[in-house]
């Protein structure tokens, strides 16, 4: 295993281990598969261990493995601040004592600030006193470092790294959200900080290796280097210096052994043009199975309405890449749940932003058809609850 430090000289290990993905038995997780996952990840060298309050039995399952076995000390463990679900103070310091209980541990060494979407997000965990909050935790040695994890589009992304003294962020990254999300530009501005960058969705759950178009697996079968499509993309995320840590979902022996051997040879920079051209090769090959040609650029915005077009056609295209449920809950996530609405009904048929794009798309067009496609009935009225319920308050 190789290492990447954190911003105080601390070793972190280029892959960590996402907990959200554990194998289910029954109701629940299983816990006797998870713990031997677990253990031999540690046995081989991983280190940093990532986990949430909202993951179900998550935390509980983490921590009973480390403390039955003896490891804590061997680990670091990144949990995370339910953020959308705060309302008044009080409530920080009583999910994070909650957390400590399921973890079986007096502190937490990355401590995250839970899907933050948009400034919105922080400003109201800033009114509800988190900073004090942060200092009180830190001086006290029960958070060790503070950081974000992040969904929401790379001007929100910015904003937010500037506006508090972070010791690390978590961003969704991967060749095909090269330019959106937080992006390269948000990636290389964290790191132009100083502040370390752990990856999520390396390969958007899965996708870039079990759902792959006819042509893309082609490529990949047929490459002189015989690496499978989990190595390209793992690859492609390593050999940025401004990546920290990428973290896997493992579930299987064969996927943590493949990993870590990865992550044991991988070097910064070790791309060659002949790469970039499988990677382009590949993009392009998911790419001809989108609705929209939209790249993500930006140049339509901002909309004098609110609408963010640039994350509707990316969710829209999802629901044909990637499955019509897995697009919408994108939807969901990363448009729905902001406390500035930004949906495509709001679009008053201006026309600003087909001026500007580089595309030369049908925007207005396109955005009814996204909208009917990502939020039919049942949707829309799921997220007007989930809106009612996250964002009561703010």
């Amino acid at each position: 295993m190789q290492y990447r430090k954190d911003r105080y000289g601390n070793d972190i290990s280029m892959l960590g281990y996402g907990c959200m993905r554990f194998t289910k038995k029954g109701a629940g997780i299983d816990f006797e598969k998870a713990q031997s996952e677990i253990l031999a990840a540690i046995s081989m060298g991983v280190n940093y261990f990532d986990t949430a309050y909202l993951y179900p039995g998550s935390e509980q399952c983490l921590g009973r493995i480390l403390d039955e076995n003896n490891v804590r000390d061997q680990v670091k463990i990144a949990t995370k601040l339910p953020q959308y679900m705060v309302k008044k103070p009080e409530q920080i310091e009583s999910f994070f004592q909650e957390e400590l209980k399921r973890l079986r541990t007096d502190h937490i060494d990355y401590y995250l600030m839970h899907m933050l979407t948009d400034v919105e997000s922080w400003e109201n965990l800033k009114k509800n006193g988190i900073e004090d909050w942060i200092r009180q935790k830190k001086a006290q040695g029960a958070v060790r470092q503070v950081g974000f994890s992040f969904h929401g589009n790379t001007e929100m992304f910015l904003k937010i790294l500037e506006d508090y003294d972070w010791d690390f962020c978590q961003i969704q990254y991967n060749y095909m959200d090269e330019n959106i999300q937080a992006g390269r530009k948000g990636l290389q501005a964290a790191a132009a900080k100083g502040i370390p960058v752990i990856i999520m969705e390396p390969l958007r759950g899965g996708k870039l290796v079990n759902l792959l178009p006819k042509e893309a697996k082609e490529l990949i079968a047929h490459n002189e280097k015989k690496r499978s499509p989990a190595e390209w993309a793992l690859r492609w995320l390593w050999e940025q210096p401004e990546v920290t840590c990428v973290l896997s979902g493992m579930n299987s022996m064969e996927m943590l052994e493949e990993n870590v051997r990865i992550a044991s040879e991988v070097q910064a920079g070790e791309f060659d043009e002949a790469d970039r051209r499988m990677i382009a090769g590949i993009k392009a090959a998911i790419e001809k199975t989108t609705k929209v040609g939209c790249t993500g650029c930006g140049y339509c915005m901002p909309c004098p309405k609110g609408v963010d077009i640039p994350a509707i056609f990316r969710c829209y295209n999802e629901m044909y890449t990637e499955g019509k449920s897995a697009g919408r809950f994108e939807f969901a996530q990363v448009v729905g749940m902001r406390k500035d609405s930004a949906f495509a009904d709001q679009c008053v048929q201006c026309g600003k932003c087909e001026q500007h794009c580089p595309q030369h798309l049908e925007i207005r067009k396109h955005l009814k058809e996204a909208d009917a496609a990502l939020r039919p009935w049942p949707y829309k009225v799921g997220i007007k609850v989930a809106r009612s319920f996250i964002l009561k308050g703010k």
